[in-house]
C-alpha cells in the first residue's frame, strides 16, 4: 500500500460567506499499488486552484503550464478573446482587462495585444502588479483599483474609449468600465470573482444604469463557456504552446510548496494574493 495525503472539503463557507483555510482538511490515506484493468496510478506534481474548480512537449517540460497558459486557463483566455472579443487588426481597438494580473487576465491581455489591439489596459490591485503588467507583459497601461480612481484613470489611459472588455470581476469595477465603452463594443463575460461569495445567480444581475448602457450602445455581453468550443481546443492549445515557446506569451505563476498549504493558497488567490496562475507544488 502507498501512504499518501489528500485535501478534502471540511466545511462550506455558507451563504454569503468567504472561504477560509479551515474549510479544507488534510488527511492521510492509503492507495493500493495493484493497478487493475481499466485503472491508472497517477503521481501528482502540481495542483491548480481556480475560482471555477491535457502533455510535456507542448510546454518544453514546464508541466505546471498545462494547468495554466497551455491548459484550461489559457483556453478560456484564447477562446474568449477570439469568439467574443472580435478584435480586428488595424482597427485601433482598446482592450481593458479586469483581474489583469490573475491567471486568465494576464493571458487574455497578451492575446489581445498579439491579435492586434492598439491599446491594452489592465485593472489590478497593487502597484507591483501594475508594474508587472506593463514592464513584463507588454500592457499599454495598468490601473491600481485600490489606490486610484478607476473612472478618471481610464479616461486618461483610453482616450478613444473602450472597445473590448475582458471581464473577470464583475461588480462596481465592471460598471465603471462598461460606462466608458464605445458603441458596438464587446464584453467577454469570463468571470465575476467579486460576486462569487454572495448568494446571487450567475451571471449576477446588472444595475439598471449598466443595462441601459449595454442596450443603448449595442454592446454585446454573453456568457462564455469553453466547453462549447471543443472542436477548437486542439488548435488553440497548439497556438498557445507556440506563443509560450517563442516567448511571445509570458507565463506568470505564484507557486506554494506543499499540499498542506492548499487551503491557504486557495483563499489567498480568491483575495488577489497571486500574480498569474496560483500553483501548489507537491
Amino acid at each position: 500500500m502507498l501512504q499518501v495525503q489528500r485535501v478534502v472539503l471540511n466545511s462550506r463557507p455558507g451563504t454569503n460567506g468567504v472561504p477560509v483555510p479551515d474549510n479544507f482538511r488534510l488527511e492521510d490515506a492509503t492507495l493500493s499499488r495493484d493497478v487493475k484493468q481499466g485503472e491508472v496510478l497517477v503521481r501528482t506534481f502540481y495542483l491548480s486552484v481556480d475560482p471555477y474548480m491535457v502533455d510535456p512537449q507542448l510546454v518544453d517540460g514546464h508541466l505546471s503550464h498545462l494547468l495554466g497558459a497551455v491548459g484550461m486557463t489559457g483556453l478560456t483566455a484564447f477562446l474568449g478573446m477570439r469568439e467574443k472579443g472580435h478584435v480586428v487588426k488595424g482597427a485601433n481597438q482598446t482592450l481593458v482587462v479586469s483581474g489583469a494580473a490573475g491567471a486568465c487576465g494576464s493571458i487574455a491581455g497578451q492575446i489581445g495585444r498579439l491579435d492586434g489591439c492598439a491599446r491594452v489596459v489592465g485593472i489590478c490591485g497593487s502597484n507591483e502588479k501594475c508594474k508587472v503588467l506593463v514592464e513584463d507583459l507588454g500592457f499599454s497601461a495598468a490601473v491600481n483599483y485600490r489606490q486610484e480612481d478607476i473612472s478618471t484613470r481610464l479616461r486618461t489611459c483610453c482616450p478613444d474609449g473602450i472597445d473590448v472588455y475582458f471581464d473577470n470581476v464583475g461588480g462596481p469595477i465592471s460598471d465603471t468600465i462598461i460606462a466608458q465603452m464605445n458603441v458596438g463594443g464587446h464584453v467577454v463575460l469570463c468571470g465575476q470573482i467579486s460576486q462569487y461569495n454572495k448568494d446571487v445567480p450567475y451571471p449576477p444581475p446588472l444595475s439598471k444604469e449598466t443595462q441601459e448602457v449595454l442596450q443603448s450602445r449595442n454592446i454585446t455581453r454573453e456568457r462564455f463557456m469553453v466547453l462549447n468550443y471543443m472542436d477548437q481546443i486542439q488548435a488553440a492549445l497548439i497556438q498557445l504552446s507556440h506563443w509560450v515557446k517563442s516567448g511571445q506569451l509570458k507565463v506568470l505563476e505564484t507557486v506554494v510548496d506543499g499540499i498542506e498549504n492548499t487551503g491557504e493558497a486557495f483563499c489567498s488567490m480568491m483575495k488577489g494574493g497571486n500574480i498569474g496562475k496560483q500553483i501548489i507544488k507537491m
